[in-house]
C-alpha cells in the first residue's frame, strides 16, 4: 500500500510530476496491501499455465497444415484428450502445492526487501535484474537438475518429469511435488540477491514460465525470437534431453547452454547432431525435415 492520498502527495514527495506509468501504478496499488499484490503471482501463474500453450496446442492439432516440419519429433503425436490429461495434473499441482506455497510465501519477499512503492523501476533497471535472475537462476538449476539426474534422484522424484520423452507445452511444469518445491529455490535466489520492485518480481516470474513452456513445445520454430538471445537453449536443446531420459547426462541446462559446454555436458547432445548431419547430408535419413527440426533415427544414439 502506498503511504500517499493523492498523486499530487506522491509528487511532492519525489519532487516531479509521476510519470504515466506511475501514474498508472498509483491508481491501481494505492489502496491495495503488499500481500494482495504479491498474491497477484497466482493470477499470472494461473493464465500463463493456462492460456500460453494453447496456440501450441492448435500447433500440434493441425500438423497437417505443415507445421509437421517443425516438429522435433515427428514421430510422436499425442491427441487432445492426452494434451488436455496433462493440464490437469499441472493443475492438480497448482491448486495443491504451488498456489499455497505462493500464498504463504509472502513473509520472505518482505524480508528481502521486494518494494511496491514509487518510483517505477526504469526500463534498464527491469532489464538488468532480469538478466541477473535468469543468470542465477539457470546455474544453480542446473546443478540441482544433474542432481535428480543421479540414481535416487531421478528414482524417488525426476522420472515425473520424464514421463514426457517428447515434451509438450503443458508439461513444462509437469513434475513431482517434492521437485517443485526443490527447483522453487532458484527461481527465487536472484530477487533475493538483488531485490527490486513487485512489478520487476512479476515479469520475472512470468517470463521464467514462458521460457519453460518454449523449451517444452516440441517444435523449433525458425521464427522464434528467442534464437538471437545469445547461448539460449530453446526447445531444440532440451527436447534431447528428454528423448534420452533418465540415462541422459547431458543438456541439464534451463535456459542457457554455457553450463553444460564449460563442464561437458553437452557432449552427448553436440555428437548426436554431428551424426544426424552426417545422415542428413548424405540423404540416409527418411523424411528428414526442414526449418529446424531434427529427426531421431534410431534408439541407439541414446547411448552415446
Amino acid at each position: 500500500m502506498l503511504p500517499f492520498d493523492t498523486i499530487e502527495e506522491a509528487a511532492t514527495f519525489m519532487g516531479r510530476n509521476l510519470t504515466a506509468a506511475e501514474t498508472m501504478w498509483f491508481k491501481y496499488s494505492a489502496k491495495k496491501s503488499d500481500y494482495y499484490l504479491y498474491c497477484h503471482n497466482i493470477l499470472f501463474l494461473f493464465l500463463i499455465f493456462s492460456v500460453v500453450p494453447l496456440p501450441l496446442v492448435f500447433v500440434e492439432m493441425m500438423r497437417s497444415l505443415g507445421f509437421d516440419k517443425y516438429k522435433i519429433q515427428p514421430k510422436v503425436s499425442l491427441s487432445l484428450p492426452e494434451m488436455f490429461k496433462c493440464y490437469k495434473d499441472v493443475m492438480r499441482m497448482f491448486v495443491l502445492v504451488v498456489g499455497p506455497l505462493q500464498l504463504v510465501s509472502y513473509p520472505s519477499i518482505k524480508i528481502i526487501g521486494i518494494r511496491t512503492g514509487l518510483p517505477l523501476p526504469s526500463l534498464w533497471e527491469i532489464v538488468a535484474q532480469l538478466t541477473v535472475y535468469f543468470m542465477i537462476e539457470d546455474y544453480t538449476n542446473y546443478w540441482i537438475h544433474r542432481f535428480l539426474h543421479g540414481k535416487w534422484g531421478y528414482e524417488k522424484i525426476h522420472r515425473v518429469h520424464h514421463e514426457y520423452t517428447a515434451p509438450i507445452c503443458f508439461a513444462a511444469p509437469y513434475a513431482h511435488w517434492l521437485e517443485v518445491l526443490i527447483l522453487g529455490i532458484p527461481s527465487f535466489l536472484g530477487p533475493a540477491i538483488v531485490p527490486g520492485h513487485m512489478i520487476t518480481f512479476w515479469l520475472w516470474i512470468a517470463l521464467r514460465q514462458i521460457e519453460a513452456i518454449e523449451t517444452h513445445s516440441g517444435y523449433d520454430f525458425p521464427w522464434t525470437p528467442t534464437r538471437f538471445i545469445p547461448f539460449y537453449g530453446g526447445a531444440d536443446y532440451h527436447d534431447y534431453h528428454h528423448y534420452v531420459g533418465g540415462q541422459s547426462q547431458s543438456n541439464f541446462a534451463s535456459v542457457f547452454t554455457y553450463c553444460d559446454y564449460i563442464y561437458g555436458t553437452d557432449k552427448g547432445y553436440r555428437y548426436h547432431k554431428k551424426v544426424l548431419r552426417k545422415l542428413k547430408e548424405g540423404s540416409k535419413v527418411d523424411g528428414a525435415q526442414n526449418g529446424g527440426s531434427y529427426y531421431y533415427p534410431t534408439q541407439d544414439l541414446k547411448s552415446e
